[in-house]
Parts: structure tokens; sequence; C-alpha cells
């Protein structure tokens, strides 16, 4: 089992910054990938961004984040985190953490809320 608790999240203006984290515990070992996707209301939940967890940290952005937002990954507090910045109003969403496993089981966080104002 894996569990995922994301942090970081709030009430930011238009054109702010958040970090958002999620820490993983449990059996971590065999993640190899970890991804953020948000969900806005009335909204399906769509993908953010990606990073993987071996080797090299490859990224993968939606175009709509693309140059605003960046993932990383602190390996050793088996921790990710998604920088963002110049946030917009549409940036607005409850963004949930996934690990996806070698098995490529997928687990997922609770959510953070980010809610940008104009």
């Amino acid at each position: 089992q894996v569990q995922l608790v994301e942090s970081g999240g709030g009430l930011v203006q238009a054109g702010g910054s958040l970090r958002l984290s999620c820490a993983a515990s449990g059996h971590t070992f065999n993640l190899y990938v970890m991804s953020w996707f948000r969900q806005a209301p009335g909204k399906e939940r769509e993908f953010v961004s990606s990073i993987t967890l071996r080797g090299g940290s490859n990224t993968d952005y939606a175009d709509s984040v693309k140059g605003r937002f960046t993932i990383s990954r602190d390996t050793a507090k088996s921790t990710v985190y998604l920088q963002m910045n110049s946030l917009k109003p549409e940036d607005t969403a409850i963004y949930y953490c996934a690990a996806r496993q070698t098995t490529n089981h997928i687990y997922w966080g609770r959510g953070t809320q980010v809610t940008v104002s104009s």
C-alpha cells in the first residue's frame, strides 16, 4: 500500500504562486512515476504534470501549464512538488497527486484545493 498526502493548496490572487507537495509513504520502493491531476467544478479530471522517479527526472506538462508550472522531486523524502507561478483563475481546481507502481497500479491522494481569484 502507498499513501499520498497533498499539501500547499490555498487561495491566491491571479498572477500569484503556490507550491504543492505530495508526500508518499508505505511501499514506495516500486513507484516509478508520480503525477499531478486537477479537477475543476463540473469538469473531468485532467492531467497537469508528471515526473519519473528512477534515473533521470523526465518531466511532462499539459500545454495549459507549460512555462508556468514546474514539477520536481526529493527522492530522499519521497516527495514531489508542483511549483505553480503566474496562476490564473482557470487554474482553480482540486489538485490530486497520483503515483504509479511498476505493476501499473495507481494510487491517489485526497486532493488539495487551489483557488485563484481574479
